[in-house]
């Protein structure tokens, strides 16, 4: 079945193993049929900073604009990042914050009244994410000796706007050897291929 991929790389620099891993998807994906957008964190024009929360919405600028509408067209969203002290880059976080928005991702229920009830409504639900970390220890090692590094992005993100999500962690990423490298070529490019 062909998709809608929306590939978004999350390091804030284009020129490295993170860039070179969502080519090899985006080719593989391309090659397979499967409609692609991409955009690349580094070229992205925007404020992260979120200043007010959610007490005065920021006005979007047009690439946050245009990553939502990427979003909304897509049916598998593809995220490949370096693990930075156990989270994600600064800059990749400021673009989640600002455009995961009530309206856009989410939608908390409310009473007649208008007072915030339980629950909510995950409007990005019915679609599936794969999210590549590069990390330079072991993942195993890294887990036993932090816990789940995860889970913010993977549940409390993405989870909480409805996707469905399966994550690709390769570890002791600044030493592998050419082999290495060629081995998690071939497992991005199955993955493209078959839009998961």
């Amino acid at each position: 079945m062909k998709k809608n991929i929306f590939i978004l790389l999350g390091h804030p620099n284009s020129e490295t193993l993170s860039s070179h891993f969502a080519d090899v998807y985006e080719k593989s994906a391309r090659d397979a049929g499967h409609e692609v957008r991409r955009a690349n964190l580094g070229e992205l024009q925007f404020d992260p900073i979120l200043h007010k929360g959610y007490r005065t919405i920021q006005v979007l600028e047009p690439d946050l604009l245009k990553l939502q509408e990427d979003m909304k067209w897509s049916n598998h969203f593809v995220l490949i990042y370096p693990l930075w002290w156990l989270s994600m880059p600064a800059l990749l976080k400021g673009l989640i914050d600002r455009i995961w928005l009530p309206g856009f991702a989410f939608r908390y229920h409310k009473s007649k009244s208008g007072k915030r009830q339980l629950g909510w409504d995950r409007l990005l639900k019915g679609r599936s994410a794969r999210v590549v970390t590069l990390l330079n220890a072991p993942p195993f090692l890294e887990y036993i000796a932090f816990g789940d590094y995860m889970n913010e992005l993977v549940h409390g993100t993405l989870g909480f706007a409805g996707f469905k999500t399966r994550v690709t962690k390769i570890g002791n990423s600044e030493s592998l050897s050419p082999a290495q490298v060629a081995k998690w070529e071939k497992k991005l490019a199955t993955f493209g291929t078959k839009g998961i």
